[in-house]
């Protein structure tokens, strides 16, 4: 049996990133009467004025819109949420509308013309997504690569709650060997009553003299347009609203037990759905917070340093928050990606919080 990079066997929950249209769940509709013009129109405006002058830097981000976009008319018109009888590399069952959103990514990716590699927690592979009109790497570059998950919190879906897609946009041809530091951009999306992107630009990826920044736009007229919503976004050193991800770890972490007590002895205010995009976005939204999501010998790290983490960490760091490795007093931007399938459990939040919780996790 042929093994994928990440040792998944290839029927074993890998799409195939050919970014194929589910006939059953068309979105084609919302393109219709030149809306995706005026979203990439809006979107790439606004990308503009937030200091952003690589060319295909724009188009890889606008393209990760309009992914956003046909993902939120899918949620919205996909009732049957049946499982397709495989399991990605996680361990979890697999929605039908886990592989449509993924190739709505997919299809997004390629059409955009700039990316050379992606891998996806449903395709979880290296795979090639260049244009075939591109004849070398260095014609008409920069080129880009992207990790993503097409549909974070499906475990959740069903309850109606918000979930969301992430994404993390590296340099170049690769994303094995690369660290959460050399990302250029990345970008989150969440569906709830509003569809909104959230979106983290280092320093290096704007008009010099700028620095890191994240902000917000919204999904508005009927789909037609992005808008700022959120001019930039700035976690405050503390906020005493905590979402405590795997708590059954408490059961044999007795340091992350101890953490858990002191939050509600101390009465933060509880906010947690246990899908990580929207309690993560609760802290952009709120200024301020702490997520966790800590291991133990019982309960595993499941949370992917490719597809999750290093994309949520760098909306975090250029918020002005601070994030760290679950065991480790290092940010979660300078862990390599050795392996596409790296889990890990980390900390993220407003300074003042995430130091107290190395306060007690990394005591001896």
């Amino acid at each position: 049996m042929s093994m994928s990079i990440s040792g998944e066997p290839p029927e074993h929950g890998i799409n195939d990133g050919s970014g194929s249209k589910c006939l059953q769940h068309s979105y084609e509709n919302i393109d219709n009467d030149g809306k995706a013009v005026t979203r990439d129109e809006s979107l790439t405006e606004v990308l503009i004025s937030k200091g952003v002058q690589e060319v295909n830097l724009i188009s890889a981000i606008v393209s990760l819109g309009e992914a956003t976009t046909h993902i939120a008319s899918l949620l919205q018109n996909y009732v049957d949420h049946s499982y397709a009888g495989t399991q990605n590399s996680s361990g979890d069952e697999q929605l039908h509308l886990d592989i449509d959103c993924d190739n709505a990514v997919f299809r997004a990716i390629r059409d955009a013309g700039v990316f050379v590699t992606a891998a996806s927690e449903e395709t979880p592979e290296e795979t090639d997504v260049r244009p075939s009109s591109m004849k070398n790497d260095e014609e008409d570059g920069p080129w880009y690569s992207v990790g993503f998950d097409p549909l974070d919190g499906s475990s959740i879906i069903d309850a109606n709650f918000s979930v969301g897609s992430i994404f993390g946009i590296w340099p170049g041809e690769r994303l094995l060997g690369r660290t959460g530091r050399e990302q250029v951009a990345s970008v989150v999306s969440l569906y709830g009553p509003r569809t909104t992107l959230i979106i983290a630009l280092p320093s290096k990826s704007r008009d010099a003299s700028r620095g890191d920044i994240t902000f917000e736009v919204t999904l508005i007229k009927d789909r037609s347009h992005w808008e700022v919503s959120r001019d930039e976004v700035v976690l405050k050193p503390t906020k005493k609203v905590f979402a405590p991800g795997n708590l059954r770890a408490t059961n044999d972490n007795p340091k992350y037990d101890a953490l858990v007590k002191h939050w509600i002895q101390e009465r933060y205010t509880l906010r947690y759905t246990g899908g990580m995009v929207p309690d993560v976005y609760h802290m952009f939204a709120k200024s301020g917070g702490v997520f966790s999501n800590v291991s133990s010998e019982k309960a595993r790290a499941k949370l992917r340093l490719l597809y999750e983490v290093a994309a949520m960490g760098l909306l975090v760091e250029c918020a002005g928050g601070m994030t760290t490795h679950e065991f480790e007093d290092k940010s979660v931007l300078d862990l390599t990606v050795d392996d596409l399938d790296r889990r890990l459990g980390v900390c993220f939040g407003s300074k003042d919080e995430v130091e107290k919780y190395k306060q007690f996790m990394f005591s001896k």
